[in-house]
């Protein structure tokens, strides 16, 4: 017998929608994309025919609340500026679906706080989409840091960027901090940081940080290029993160233990990651097999929810990381440690 497909409806269709999540559903076990959200017509409907979609199942964001009366949507996932993913993943809860937002969260505790509660209300699932977590290469890497293979672990470093282009529409939100809460940090920072977190299995207690913008640079008028951030955790593990706008195309952690040094670089790719392992006697390259962990990662909400489980990245998850990226903007403020 087939596996029973829950039924998913997106939330906003830019090109991450579209080029990395909805090809994804295909190879999913449990979930099937069965509905559409969008400000375009003319988009949806022809995403929708592609993808062999009833196009009943349309929706824009006037007429989003009836998305309650279709009992073929069982979860949405909201893929919108970040600035609007509390108000739609409220609106999911209030409609009786589970929900999966994007990360970061929402731009402020307060805003998840209110995801949180929202969904605890409606007695839905709310998970974080932090694919990282569900990707092949991340979990070897934690598993090995875990394991002991790089000795005991003192100190991480990771650094995300990449150009911000706002002429282009899927950069355009990107540069207006209404829509995006903030510039690097929110967008690609978040990744170093919750890498911090998963790859000691502690959150930290004190964070240090400095920011610098080009002034001359049209592009950071409301958003921040560069944070450099260092976190302190209980055992004594220090990290050094990097997030900008203005260096380009780095994506990768690098992790320093008493007997060698693990690295994975591209670490949060879309399709490719490289991990190595550096010890007494030698390199060696980690051989892991490439796999869809957008697929992963949709599939599992759609198991908790089948299984009522609690999602591994739940919204408690997405809440800790906005309250440490406020932490990072206070301590970039105050030129001086936040203890959090």
């Amino acid at each position: 017998m087939a596996e029973k497909k829950l039924g998913w409806a997106l939330v906003g269709l830019g090109k991450f929608a579209t080029e990395q999540l909805i090809p994804a559903f295909p190879n999913c076990k449990k979930s099937k994309l069965v509905a559409l959200v969008s400000g375009s017509p003319e988009k949806a409907q022809r995403i929708a025919a592609e993808n062999n979609l009833n196009p009943k199942n349309i929706y824009n964001y006037q007429n989003f609340d009836l998305i309650k009366d279709n009992p073929e949507v069982d979860i949405i996932y909201i893929v919108l500026p970040n600035s609007l993913h509390a108000e739609y993943t409220i609106r999911a809860a209030q409609a009786g679906k589970h929900v999966m937002s994007e990360k970061p969260m929402a731009t402020s505790v307060a805003d998840c706080q209110k995801m949180i509660d929202a969904c605890q209300k409606a007695n839905k699932k709310l998970m974080i989409a932090y694919r990282a977590q569900y990707e092949p290469f991340n979990l070897k890497s934690i598993e090995l840091i875990k394991s002991g293979k790089i000795g005991k672990l003192r100190f991480l470093t990771s650094d995300h960027g990449r150009l911000l282009k706002p002429e282009q529409p899927e950069d355009k939100w990107r540069a207006d901090k209404e829509l995006a809460g903030g510039g690097s940090l929110m967008d690609i920072g978040v990744y170093s940081l919750n890498a911090m977190r998963y790859l000691t299995g502690e959150e930290p207690v004190e964070i240090s940080a400095m920011m610098h913008s080009d002034p001359n640079d049209p592009r950071f008028k409301e958003v921040e290029e560069t944070v450099a951030f260092s976190l302190r955790f209980p055992s004594g593990v220090l990290a050094n993160c990097s997030s900008s706008y203005g260096y380009d195309s780095v994506k990768r952690f690098q992790a320093f233990g008493s007997k060698g040094t693990l690295i994975l670089d591209p670490a949060t790719d879309y399709y490719e990651h490289n991990l190595e392992l550096k010890l007494e006697d030698g390199k060696h390259e980690v051989q892991v097999k490439e796999e869809d962990h957008f697929a992963a990662e949709i599939d599992h909400l759609s198991e908790c929810v089948l299984e009522n489980k609690t999602p591994k990245t739940p919204g408690e998850e997405g809440l800790r990381d906005v309250k440490y990226m406020m932490a990072i903007y206070e301590a970039a403020k105050q030129g001086k440690p936040v203890k959090v």
